[in-house]
């Protein structure tokens, strides 16, 4: 007798298991889109074309290996059906398990175990990217329904505008959804607490531990996306009041004593920047502004660049090609939620004649990105200099330069290394000035409690303004600040994976092998960042990492990336420089330190990438 065709099972059978995990979250998806895609890949996975079969196996296998997590990050990931991705079910359980964070929180401070008959704050924001919106209304139903207050940000805006809402409004919470400057597939969630859940110096910033664990834990016990109720409406559209009074907040950085004949290119490469930095510009007296068209307008595509993050080659490539067919004088690049801030200037010693356009001629003509450490040492020396006699404080990441203390030091200013990510530098008590070297600055933590791509592109236009005045330049800055506290020049070494589980084993292998020479110099110290660190007078809490320092002062610090599939490897060397008349007039010393400086970071590169097995 003949098979059945229509009751046998294929040999190799997908695993019950993920089949009966697709079809309870198909089942619980409040998103037809992600639930009938899911649909269509499990069909194809239990017995649709073979030649299809496999690639949706290893698809669905993906989606359900974990449930996305939620840390001091918050949420970020590609956009799709199922746990390990960003989609409907995940926001609206995360949401619900804020919500309900924030109401026990509430709860406790008032010390009866009543809930707050006013129920949490939360002001919600988003981006341009796909599906930004609808989570964040996601978001607005969920806090309604619980009892809380919902104010929802007017239109796709910036990250800091968020940030400024926050502490601004008083709100409890804060979520912003956007994924930054990762690829266009990804989405994400952050998070900030502040109003009467946190009243201390981290009011207003990302969480931290112990925040992350204990809203997790509540998102975890959310049963079902079906039993977290959500209003229809309800929630606070809040007007342009918002931006108004983030706009009127920047522009008290700017000083009107200052020059404003700067002619300046701009780009914020697809993001929700574009219109809000022109007016920051504009607004302080930067009238010369030229915009990349290409770029200007948000588009989830990100169409003109590989990956939108300025940092990142080719990124900013437009904006060069412009700057060098309107003769510009500084180039900004934000990334596309505008909490970072990019820079671009003519730097002598790389001018090469060549090339008649684009931004290959730029190139010869000398253009360059100044490095994040570069533009925090610009501006930290900035504030520093407008800030001395206050008992401020400047902060930096354990991976950023060194120079910032010297900097903090020459203006009898304290400094404090902290972990890397600005929810750890933005709660420094008394900062007036932060950075990370990944292009996040805080230069009014005042206003907003995190990096401001838009407030620190406004003062360093104001910066570039005044030194074009006098016939110098920020490289000249530069120099000035080499000639002070010698040249720290910085580097990256970065090792992508693949498989996951290469990181833990990469970083094993390095904390049993470290190297014992940075480019010849020995290594004199070792420490292992897991065990903490005793750097400043609170110390570092544990984080997985590995600092190296050599006898002639080399750095290198390795570690994990927090947001990319990475390891890390920040390298500096300090070379000193001999200043102008001691017998150097006539010779660019800085231009020789930077030779020497490079020569060595290139063996520092080397000798780390031997221990990474790259």
């Amino acid at each position: 007798m003949a098979e059945d065709l229509t009751t046998a099972q294929p040999s190799d059978a997908l695993d019950p298991d993920l089949a009966a995990a697709v079809r309870a979250w198909v089942d619980d998806d409040p998103d037809p889109q992600t639930a009938e895609h899911l649909t269509e890949l499990l069909a194809v996975a239990e017995g649709g074309d073979p030649a299809l079969r496999e690639a949706a196996r290893v698809e669905l296998a993906d989606r359900f290996a974990r449930t996305l997590e939620f840390g001091t990050a918050g949420l970020r990931g590609a956009l799709g059906g199922g746990p390990n991705r960003m989609n409907r079910a995940v926001v609206i359980r995360t949401a619900a398990g804020l919500v309900r964070y924030l109401t026990e929180a509430l709860a406790e401070l008032k010390g009866d175990g009543t809930f707050d008959v006013e129920g949490p704050r939360v002001v919600i924001g988003y981006d341009a990217r796909f599906n930004s919106d609808v989570f964040a209304r996601d978001t607005a139903a969920v806090v309604m329904a619980a009892g809380g207050h919902a104010l929802l940000l007017p239109a796709p805006l910036p990250t800091p505008v968020l940030a400024y809402a926050v502490r601004h409004l008083g709100a409890d919470a804060g979520v912003m959804v956007t994924a930054s400057h990762n690829p266009p597939q990804d989405n994400g969630y952050k998070v900030y607490l502040g109003g009467r859940v946190v009243t201390d110096s981290g009011q207003g910033s990302q969480i931290v531990p112990p925040y992350d664990a204990a809203i997790a834990a509540h998102i975890a016990a959310v049963p079902s996306v079906a039993s977290v109720p959500r209003s229809e409406g309800g929630w606070t559209v809040l007007g342009e009041e918002v931006l108004d009074g983030y706009l009127a907040a920047v522009g008290a950085l700017a000083d009107p004593t200052t020059p404003r004949d700067l002619r300046i290119v701009l780009t914020p490469l697809h993001g929700v920047g574009g219109h809000v930095a022109e007016l920051v510009l504009h607004g302080a007296g930067f009238s010369d502004l030229h915009i990349v068209a290409e770029q200007a307008l948000p588009d989830p595509t990100f169409p003109t660049v590989a990956f939108p993050n300025p940092e990142e080659p080719g990124a900013i490539d437009l904006a060069l090609a412009l700057a060098q067919e309107v003769d510009a004088d500084l180039v900004l690049a934000n990334d596309p939620d505008a909490d970072r801030c990019a820079v671009a200037v003519r730097d002598p010693r790389l001018t090469a004649r060549g090339s008649a356009s684009g931004p290959g001629a730029a190139r010869d003509e000398g253009w360059r990105m100044l490095h994040g450490d570069e533009v925090g040492a610009l501006l930290g020396e900035d504030v520093a200099r407008r800030s001395e006699g206050s008992g401020g404080v400047l902060a930096s990441s354990i991976v950023s330069s060194r120079l910032l203390a010297r900097i903090a030091a020459d203006h009898g200013l304290e400094h404090r290394s902290t972990l890397t990510g600005f929810k750890w530098i933005s709660r420094v008590d008394g900062l007036v000035f932060g950075y990370e070297e990944a292009l996040g600055y805080c230069v009014d933590p005042g206003v907003v409690r995190d990096k401001d791509g838009l407030s620190a592109a406004l003062l360093l236009a104001q910066l570039a303004a005044r030194v074009h005045a006098e016939g110098r330049t920020l490289i000249d800055l530069l120099d000035d600040l080499a000639v002070r506290h010698g040249l720290h020049l910085t580097d990256q070494l970065s090792a992508r994976f693949a498989d996951l589980d290469q990181i833990p084993q990469t970083m094993a292998r390095v904390r049993s092998a470290p190297p014992a020479t940075l480019a010849g110099s020995p290594v004199v110290e070792l420490t292992d960042l897991s065990q903490g660190s005793v750097d400043g007078p609170e110390g570092l809490p544990p984080t997985d990492g590995l600092r190296l320092v050599a006898a002639d002062g080399t750095r290198v610090v390795v570690r994990p990336s927090g947001t990319e599939p990475k390891v890390k490897c920040y390298l500096e060397v300090i070379v000193p420089v001999e200043a102008p008349g001691d017998g150097a007039d006539d010779v660019d010393t800085v231009g020789a330190a930077r030779r020497v400086a490079r020569e060595r970071l290139d063996a520092v590169r080397a000798d780390v990438a031997a221990a990474l097995g790259l």
